[in-house]
């Protein structure tokens, strides 16, 4: 359960994405039609994943750097009630960081996190029940 300084690739699967917003010129979302048009992509969401992952793939190595610097975990984080009431049982505290995804069973009570969670640091999605996220703000970073 601790985190691991080892850098693990994240699977991306069907239904695990977050929606994205991105504001562009009316030039560039020009050029963007233009490329769908042509056939270069399927739609604007695809030419825009594709531009992401390629940025992605230019600054790899910094990620990897940094992720490693950090102690992060990349991908999916999930925590279930045993995995807490056993972090509290040894009177341990987790500092959860994650790139990715980070979720807490939904029968994880909100007692039981602020027990044992001390930090929240998420580049990614937190997934947690209404009750658990209240009870974790004031140490969500």
């Amino acid at each position: 359960m601790k985190n691991s300084s080892a850098a693990v690739e994240p699977r991306q699967r069907t239904g695990e994405t977050e929606k994205m917003t991105v504001n562009v010129g009316v030039v560039d979302l020009g050029h963007v039609d233009l490329l769908v048009q042509e056939g270069f992509y399927s739609n604007r969401s695809d030419l825009m994943r594709t531009a992401l992952r390629n940025q992605l793939a230019l600054h790899a190595d910094t990620v990897r750097q940094t992720v490693a610097r950090r102690t992060l975990t990349v991908g999916l984080q999930h925590y279930s009630r045993a995995d807490l009431e056993t972090v509290v049982a040894a009177g341990q505290r987790l500092q959860v960081q994650v790139v990715g995804l980070a979720r807490i069973a939904d029968d994880v009570t909100p007692e039981l996190a602020r027990a044992a969670i001390e930090s929240v640091t998420v580049l990614g999605a937190f997934q947690a029940s209404p009750g658990v996220r209240i009870a974790l703000s004031d140490r969500i970073h």
